[in-house]
């Protein structure tokens, strides 16, 4: 008889998603009519930009034509996108190789993807408050997994002491679910603890997009000894609006080594026994994102979802509850409000005013007593939301 991977019997019973949307189902089902303001799940409500869409339509139409049509693609990434990510960095006084720059299907599927490079026996060391993925990838890979508690008391911004031990470290910074961001001297400790210990850093920067404090940095490659100790994932779904077109890239420096194995080449020869490659259409979609005018475009996109931030971090100065996040994230994590926990909360804004967002201990154990808002909602709704929750919150 065959043996399936038993690690799946360790998952949680379900996904935090999907448990949310299987609450709204329920009051909608006696609640007939009623319309949901969705502050939950980060999905962008904005379609593609001008320049990104022109781009598609213009590379369907070469796919219909027998000189400009294109089969596979190269595993890597095509060399016309893998060059303007490197010049994108570049444009950051970041000196990338064009090969070390990899084109993919997203973060999410690299997130996961990116394991098959380490031993199940290495552990991996995940900042909570996190995205479930991070652990749960893990869980189904076997691995020992060390949490990493953080709180109010160190902005959800730990950095490692002489306990810390790992051989994979996620860093997730703009945050999800936090909106909490590393300043310089807080990476670089990170940065020295990986190369001092031989860890690899795993550096989720998709939200990069979103920082407005220029002293900030939104690459891990701008600290010093990165590109020994670091892998950079990158996503242009919220900086773009790729969510449901898939597409982002990351970074592998030649200078990662260990044990002898280089990871560059290591991940060169997993996308090209694992994948055929992005389709040509949405890499040509993706590279508009780069050029001068997408780039005008998809920042008006991130301004209005800036400033549904606003809109609900003017609410929550009112009412004076605590938060981090939505200056530079697409995020506001939150503390519940009258000691509230975090579902106890979720029910009290779904049924009371018909708001959703997100209870933090889905994010982990430490999450428990706050909240997560996503600003990728309509501005409409994020008004009307934010108009509710302040006088729901100020009654009570």
């Amino acid at each position: 008889m065959i043996t399936p991977n038993m690690n799946y019997a360790n998952l949680k019973d379900s996904y935090l998603f999907f448990n949310i949307a299987q609450k709204v189902k329920a009051y909608l089902e006696k609640n007939p009519g009623k319309h949901i303001y969705r502050l939950g799940i980060g999905d962008v409500s904005l379609p593609l930009c001008d320049a990104v869409i022109k781009a598609l339509h213009e590379a369907v139409d070469d796919q219909a034509n027998k000189e400009r049509f294109h089969g596979y693609m190269p595993e890597c990434g095509a060399p016309f996108l893998r060059e303007i990510i490197a010049n994108f960095y570049a444009d950051k006084d970041i000196k990338l190789d064009v090969d070390e720059c990899f084109v993919s299907s997203g973060a999410s599927d690299e997130l996961g993807d990116i394991l098959d490079l380490f031993d199940r026996s290495c552990s991996a060391l995940v900042i909570e408050p996190a995205y479930p993925a991070y652990v749960d990838a893990n869980v189904i890979a076997g691995r020992e997994i060390i949490h990493l508690a953080s709180g109010k008391e160190n902005g959800f911004l730990p950095v490692p002491d002489e306990n810390t031990r790992a051989d994979i470290i996620y860093i997730c910074s703009p945050n999800n679910p936090t909106g909490a961001v590393f300043s310089r001297s807080q990476l670089q400790k990170w940065v020295d603890f990986a190369n001092k210990n031989g860890s690899v850093i795993l550096f989720d920067a998709a939200y990069e997009a979103y920082i407005e404090d220029e002293s900030l940095p939104h690459s891990i490659f701008e600290l010093e000894g990165a590109k020994t100790c670091a892998i950079e994932i990158c996503s242009l779904s919220k900086t773009a609006g790729f969510t449901g077109t898939r597409l982002g890239y990351t970074v592998i420096p030649k200078a990662l080594e260990r044990n002898g194995m280089n990871l560059n080449d290591m991940w060169v020869r997993n996308r090209t026994t694992k994948t055929n490659g992005v389709s040509y259409i949405l890499q040509k979609g993706g590279a508009a994102v780069f050029t001068p005018e997408g780039q005008r475009q998809i920042r008006e996109n991130i301004n209005i979802y800036k400033n549904n931030a606003k809109v609900i971090m003017e609410a929550l100065d009112k009412l004076g509850i605590w938060y981090c996040g939505g200056k530079n994230a697409p995020y506001i994590w939150l503390q519940c409000p009258n000691g509230m926990g975090s579902w106890e909360f979720f029910d009290y804004l779904l049924n009371e005013i018909q708001v959703v967002g997100t209870p933090g201990q889905g994010f982990g154990a430490c999450g428990e007593g706050y909240f997560r808002f996503s600003t990728f909602g309509s501005p409409e709704d994020t008004k009307e939301a934010a108009r509710r929750l302040s006088e729901l919150l100020e009654r009570k």
